[in-house]
């Protein structure tokens, strides 16, 4: 490093407070040093260097700025570039809203105030912070709450500041500024910071204890009035669009993510730099060196030692030259490729300093510290790099740009997966997940000797092998003929799907997998009858020899917020733009070449579901109340006509579930299928007490209102539950009587006609009442003991009259012709 000089400086900073870099600005072309001044009188002070080496005797340093006792807020560079003279020109921001405008020019030795001017509106307004963004001068200001709250009703004092903007043009008379324009209402106390036409609104937390706002930060376009929410911990929050209103209040936009908010708890921004082309730069407490990128990913680059910012305070800096960042972090400046994150140097430093990009050198870190300009040298950088790598633990720096290589792809496809599991370098070699490995290693190929060159090749063997065979089937599909054509689009499919299969389904990864889906319907189906190994046996049974772990990814279970389900026996239909889940997208393809198979595909995926599982009700796949049951995903790739019912009605039957089975019922019995409705009320009333009960009340129900059960009713009569009495059959069957029935012949002991009649109950009742008046076992021992007489036994005729009279009392209110009952004797 090499020393600029400056006697004056040193002399200001040896005078002044700890923290006086706070207050040191430097011009984009490094020619001028401007301070601001606040204690004993607020003013600019500011430091030249001419061009033309007479000038630099005329003085050392000037006192700028006419408004005084105000104090300076900031100042703002305005581009001047294109100008013919190249003369700088500067805007001195001070707090009441007022702006002085200054022009630096050569011929007329150093700087001349070209006009002054009012930027706030409110003239009891304060600037807090500004910034330049292309032609728009954008600032924070703290207005009184009569004002800040003119928006949305009474604010609190922490959120009395606004977001303001102001187009500007230069010309050669002065600065022409535009209408104030308020674009955000009712902040808190926010630093701007621009970075091309992203503004960024960063929370100073020194000002304001409001932790849940100090956890996000915004981005905002002036162009378009787009405010972006971040976090340093979560990524993106949301996104509003303020196009449509003149002023957007900050109370309303950050409502919907404040509950998110309110369970994190990230790392605060200890520093902060603008990175050129919208990214920004920023220092967490968490000791991790970040980039937030225009498109809202916050990408990690380096991470300085533990306590590191704890134990040096808050005294910071940084900033990015080309591919190198430096940091400094007290009387430590830390060197780093950008790219990789690699550490390149440290060097120790006498005193604290601020680093600043030169537009004329940029490439270079330049560092102002309390005794100087300081510039560093990158060969010194470039001569250091072999040693700090060849001494670190006999790692070669090919080795080390190739693992680097690979963390970087790591991160990347880390962000766009929608999994939660971290991928690992490993992971990345064995998995199948890396899609351009020779746009990857032809990005190093300059930086690495043949040696290295060649192990990253070698890493990315398999890769580049499958590769090169895709490669060749491409090239015989162009000369195959029809039918080695189909062979192969059948090879490449299977290959396809089960490459997808056997690695985590992302969002892309899905809609990549239905597209196949829909492209080869007939190639598919053959893929996923090989990649599964379905077989059919002679039952009429599935079974599969795939392992547990592509079963796993094929039953990801499904929240129930998707746009298909199964409601009311109807299936909504699957709509067109939607990325079906791989268990449907099998079951479609099943349903549409094989529909015998779905309901045993079904039984096949609950028996591999619960395989884990000591429960026939749970699965594998943990089925959650916000999660949707197998069946109910089958039943979603039926038709919604109803041209499938007995295909429904096997689905239900295979979920076993109390409800789909009864609801499978209630189709049978619509549809007139006696014969099946018995066969399945036998086959689960067996299962369940409770099943048993409401299956055989529902047939009940059905023999009360027709005659269609007839010839079943014996069987039915055997399902009929032990805790179901006389008194509640009967009351059932009143209950369910047609409306329509007359009182002239429904107590016959026969009928040709479609009347329920009580020699149909006859049976029944006898079993029923048989088995209530049937000696309980409780009085066995007592009944065997010869020093007690026997006790007397009921007489049936009293038991008969108990029936009678409770039936009475439930047949009072309905007729006559009802209570005749009560006058019918059982032989």
């Amino acid at each position: 490093m090499k020393d600029g000089g400056s006697e004056d400086l040193s002399s200001y900073s040896n005078t002044s407070s700890k923290n006086c870099l706070s207050n040191v600005r430097v011009s984009p072309d490094g020619r001028h040093i401007h301070v601001i001044l606040h204690t004993p009188k607020s003013g600019l002070m500011t430091y030249d260097k001419y061009q033309r080496a007479h000038l630099v005797q005329c003085q050392k340093h000037l006192d700028l700025v006419l408004t005084r006792n105000v104090p300076v807020v900031d100042l703002i560079y305005f581009d001047q570039s294109n100008t013919e003279d190249g003369a700088n020109l500067l805007g001195v921001i001070f707090e009441n809203g007022k702006v002085e405008f200054w022009k630096f020019s050569e011929r007329k030795s150093g700087w001349n105030l070209l006009q002054t001017s009012d930027l706030c509106n409110s003239p009891r307004a304060k600037i807090v912070s500004v910034s330049i963004s292309q032609n728009f001068i954008i600032w924070c200001e703290e207005r009184p709450p009569s004002e800040s709250s003119a928006g949305s009703g009474v604010s609190r004092n922490n959120y009395r500041f606004c977001i303001c903007k102001r187009t500007f043009e230069v010309d050669e008379v002065g600065v022409c500024l535009g209408g104030v324009k308020i674009a955000l209402h009712n902040n808190p106390r926010y630093l701007v910071v621009s970075s091309g036409d992203i503004v960024y609104l960063l929370p100073d937390i020194k000002e304001h204890p409001l932790i849940t706002v100090s956890n996000v930060f915004l981005t905002w376009s002036p162009q378009h009035d787009i405010f972006k929410f971040h976090s340093v911990s979560m990524g993106t929050l949301l996104v509003r669009n303020s196009t449509s209103h003149k002023e957007s209040d900050f109370k309303r936009l950050v409502t919907d993510c404040i509950g998110i908010l309110s369970t994190t708890n990230p790392p605060d921004i200890c520093g902060f730099c603008p990175a050129g082309c919208g990214d920004l730069l920023l220092l967490l407490s968490s000791g991790w060196v970040c980039v937030m990128q225009r498109d809202g990913i916050l990408r990690q680059i380096y991470k300085l030692p533990d306590n590191c910012l704890a134990a040096c305070g808050i005294q910071n800096s940084l900033n990015l030259y080309h591919d190198m960042l430096a940091l400094t972090v007290g009387k430590m400046m830390y060197l780093i490729d950008a790219k990789c994150g690699l550490e390149l140097e440290r060097i120790s430093l006498k005193r604290e300093g601020l680093l600043f990009v030169n537009c004329l050198e940029s490439s270079s870190p330049q560092m102002l510290s309390e005794a100087g300009l300081f510039v560093v040298i990158q060969r010194e950088v470039e001569a250091k790099l072999k040693p700090l790598v060849s001494h670190s633990e006999n790692i070669s720096p090919s080795a080390v740009l190739a693992e680097a290589v690979f963390e970087e792809a790591c991160k990347y496809y880390q962000q766009r997966s929608l999994s939660s599991t971290q991928l690992t370098a490993e992971k990345l070699k064995k998995g199948g997940m890396f899609q351009a490995p020779i746009s990857l290693a032809a990005i190093i190929r300059d930086y690495l000797n043949s040696l290295g060159h060649e192990k990253l090749l070698s890493s990315l063997d398999s890769e580049l092998k499958s590769l090169v065979g895709l490669e060749d089937i491409k090239t015989a599909v162009l000369k195959a003929s029809e039918k080695d054509l189909k062979n192969y689009c059948e090879t490449l499919v299977q290959q396809e799907v089960s490459r997808l299969l056997s690695s985590e389904i992302d969002r892309e990864n899905l809609q990549y997998l239905n597209s196949i889906f829909s492209l080869f319907p007939t190639e598919t189906w053959q893929a996923i009858q090989a990649i599964l190994q379905l077989r059919c046996n002679g039952e009429g049974s599935l079974s599969s020899k795939a392992p547990a772990e592509l079963w796993k990814i094929v039953l990801s279970p499904v929240q129930t917020t998707t746009n298909f389900n199964h409601c009311n026996g109807q299936q909504k239909h699957v709509p067109a733009n939607v990325s079906l889940p791989v268990f449907e997208l099998l079951c479609q393809s099943i349903f549409k070449f094989q529909p015998s198979w779905l309901p045993r595909f079904l039984d096949l995926a609950q028996h591999q579901a619960g395989a884990s599982s000591t429960s026939s009700w749970s699965y594998g796949v943990k089925e959650s109340s916000e999660s949707l049951p197998l069946y109910k995903r089958a039943l979603a790739v039926l038709p919604c006509k109803g041209a499938y019912q007995d295909l429904e009605v096997e689905l239900l039957l295979c979920s076993q579930r109390p409800n789909a089975v009864m609801q499978a019922l209630r189709i049978l019995m619509g549809l007139g299928r006696w014969d099946r409705v018995t066969q399945v009320a036998e086959r689960f009333c067996r299962q369940s007490p409770l099943l048993n009960k409401e299956i055989f009340t529902t047939l009940l129900c059905e023999v009360a209102q027709h005659r269609d059960l007839d010839p079943y009713l014996d069987l039915l009569w055997t399902l009929c539950p032990e805790d179901l009495t006389v008194t509640g059959i009967l009351n059932i069957v009143l209950k369910n009587l047609p409306s329509t029935t007359q009182s002239s012949g429904p107590f016959q002991g026969h009928s040709n006609g479609s009347h329920l009649t009580i020699g149909l109950l006859k049976p029944l009742l006898r079993k029923v009442l048989q088995r209530e008046t049937k000696p309980s076992q409780r009085y066995a021992d007592i009944l065997q003991s010869p020093s007690h007489p026997p006790p007397t036994p009921p007489r049936q005729v009293k038991e008969l009259a108990r029936v009678n009279t409770e039936l009475d009392m439930d047949l009072s209110e309905r007729g006559p012709s009802e209570s005749q009952l009560l006058t019918v004797k059982f032989s």
